[in-house]
């Protein structure tokens, strides 16, 4: 291998490992992380660069804090902010506040991507900075052929799918919900400006909703979800937000109190909350490749980290021969994933029918104010406990 000018490992041509992960954001880094600690030989292939900025709450429930302590990398320590009340408004400014039960943390895909890249360099994972564009499984020699762009193939008896929301890949796998489009645009940007650190707020507006926290050296994040058709109707980013944005008295007062510090919002069309297989042609997929949570309930982060933990603990129980094969590995994954998910994202499906219906926000807040200890109960619907990690090694 080669070292690239920024120091990212390029890959040898016909290389091979026992496990390939197609993508490095949260789960595939961290299915890295938690496979090459255990001894299982990891290539890591990313099309970008590390650090970038990303389309994401920025948010993350403690409960993931002990699996990333065993991970070697402890988020608050790198500047990440300790958050523990939460609020909600209705578009028209009307808010209701209560303590998150378990807490959270604010930190940016910025900083929390390197952090985990930096650290599976350290635990020897080969990490190749290339696009994928097949994966391909070889039945008759039970085992995958990789091939990206630059016409390189690896080959590996385990490959995990963590390339995100959406892909051409899923196209090339043929993964049924890639047919169906997606009605939702999400935006992100960085702001400077005063808001309360040890607060995550969810703000509704027409037609979507907004989530506002602050994550590490004093930014705040501002990202928002959104109906494609409702967006289009405005010139820019910044004709919706005034339009549409404004009309809630929270945002107005947030984003006219603020200064941008990107260049230019970020923003990510074609957004799918649809149920997906776990398992697709025998490629094991991870985070959000697996499944999406609504932003609204904020832990997306978080159950992409809930599921590299799951999956790798299935291919460690496999690679120590505890599975007679690659279908138990397939099966037991699947039950794994299911088990621990299904139940929260029933929940968001239901929460998220609530934005957008005003009317109905406004009275199921008029119900909470009445009975706010309810509040934290509703949150633990989409949250779950501190994970437990079996040591392995």
């Amino acid at each position: 291998m080669k070292q690239s000018p920024k120091g990212k490992l390029r890959g040898d041509k016909n290389a091979s490992a026992q496990v390939i992960i197609v993508g490095g954001g949260l789960a595939g880094l961290t299915n890295a992380i938690h496979l090459s600690q255990n001894g299982v030989p990891v290539v890591l292939i990313e099309k970008h660069e590390y650090p970038r900025h990303k389309v994401c709450g920025e948010y993350i429930s403690n409960e993931v804090l002990p699996y990333l302590s065993y991970l070697g990398i402890d988020p608050l320590a790198a500047g990440a902010v300790d958050i523990t009340r939460f609020e909600l408004s209705t578009s028209g400014g009307k808010l209701l506040k209560a303590q998150l039960p378990l807490g959270g943390f604010g930190i940016s895909r910025y900083l929390l991507d390197e952090l985990l890249y930096k650290q599976a360099l350290r635990r020897g994972v080969r990490v190749i900075q290339d696009t994928v564009s097949h994966i391909d499984y070889v039945e008759s020699e039970d085992r995958f052929t990789v091939t990206c762009k630059s016409a390189d193939q690896l080959d590996a008896h385990l490959v995990i799918g963590a390339y995100g929301k959406r892909s051409n890949l899923d196209v090339s796998l043929g993964r049924s919900f890639i047919k169906q489009k997606s009605p939702y645009l999400g935006v992100k940007c960085h702001y400077e400006g005063d808001f309360p650190s040890d607060l995550v707020a969810l703000h509704n507006f027409a037609g979507g909703y907004c989530g506002v926290s602050k994550v590490e050296n004093e930014r705040i994040n501002i990202c928002y979800l959104t109906g494609y058709a409702a967006f289009k109707k405005y010139k820019s980013i910044e004709d919706f937000q005034h339009e549409v944005l404004y009309k809630n008295p929270c945002l107005k007062e947030i984003l006219t109190n603020c200064r941008p510090l990107l260049e230019s919002p970020l923003s990510i069309s074609q957004v799918s909350f649809l149920p997906k297989p776990t398992v697709d042609n025998h490629v094991l997929m991870s985070g959000d490749s697996a499944g999406m949570i609504h932003p609204l309930c904020g832990n997306g982060m978080g159950m992409a980290i809930h599921s590299a933990l799951l999956l790798s603990e299935a291919i460690l129980q496999y690679v120590k021969g505890e599975m007679k094969d690659r279908k138990q590995l397939e099966v037991e994954y699947g039950k794994s994933w299911e088990k621990t998910f299904s139940k929260r994202l029933r929940a968001g499906r239901l929460f998220n029918s609530f934005f957008g219906r005003d009317r109905v926000l406004a009275l199921g807040l008029k119900a909470l104010s009445y009975a706010p200890a309810i509040l934290p109960h509703i949150i633990k619907q989409t949250h779950g406990e501190p994970l437990e990690v079996v040591d392995q090694r």
